[in-house]
């Protein structure tokens, strides 16, 4: 383990902030109030993530004490050591090879793919005047909230804070609703062609039958 402190770098903090939101901005391009709350939370999310993985070390100071007892042997101020679910499950050597930290990446990962392909679909449908039903959106109908939530799920594998634990919930209840609000107005706009896409396609988790 590397334990030379690590916190206090609040330049990286903004710089890792500002990759990872203008990337997801590049591929969700908010334009209406509802674009952006969901990419403003999503935001929020990733600022406190960052500023506890380089800024200030919130929930391992808070957890110093029960972290020390149990496990004397760690440096719990070192970069490393704040990979808490290597540590907790004894993943002793380099975290950043570790289970939790390669599942984060696959999600990470797999979420930007999913936004970059949700955005094709729906740009090319906006522009069109019509329903966005192909491609993954032939799947599932809100492809862009689960893109969101994979990408700060991946995240928690990688580096969980008490303030992103406690926002993860709140942030995906929120889609769900910002969800159900856009549906009332798209089944608004084009009525029984979108109840007729409702009633084939789930909302969140698609279908495990191969021939949907």
């Amino acid at each position: 383990m590397n334990d030379a402190p690590a916190y206090g770098l609040w330049s990286l903090v903004v710089i890792n902030s500002a990759v990872f939101i203008i990337f997801a901005f590049s591929f969700t391009k908010p334009k209406t109030p509802r674009d952006w709350r969901s990419f403003g939370a999503f935001s929020a999310f990733i600022v406190a993530l960052f500023a506890e993985m380089y800024g200030f070390p919130l929930t391992i100071y808070l957890l110093s004490g029960w972290l020390q007892s149990r496990y004397p042997n760690v440096n719990w101020f070192s970069h490393d050591a704040g990979h808490l679910l290597e540590e907790l499950f004894g993943w002793r050597t380099n975290p950043h090879f570790g289970p939790f930290h390669l599942a984060s990446f696959v999600l990470i990962g797999s979420g930007f793919i999913l936004l970059s392909s949700a955005w094709r679909v729906l740009y090319q449908a906006q522009r069109e005047h019509r329903l966005a039903t192909t491609g993954v959106y032939a799947r599932i109908r809100h492809p862009q909230y689960d893109a969101f939530i994979l990408i700060m799920f991946g995240f928690l594998l990688q580096w969980p804070t008490l303030l992103t634990l406690l926002m993860f919930p709140v942030l995906v209840w929120m889609y769900v609703r910002l969800a159900r609000s856009e549906e009332r107005d798209v089944l608004a706009e084009f009525g029984d062609e979108y109840s007729r896409y409702v009633q084939q396609t789930p909302a969140f988790f698609p279908r495990m039958d191969l021939k949907h």
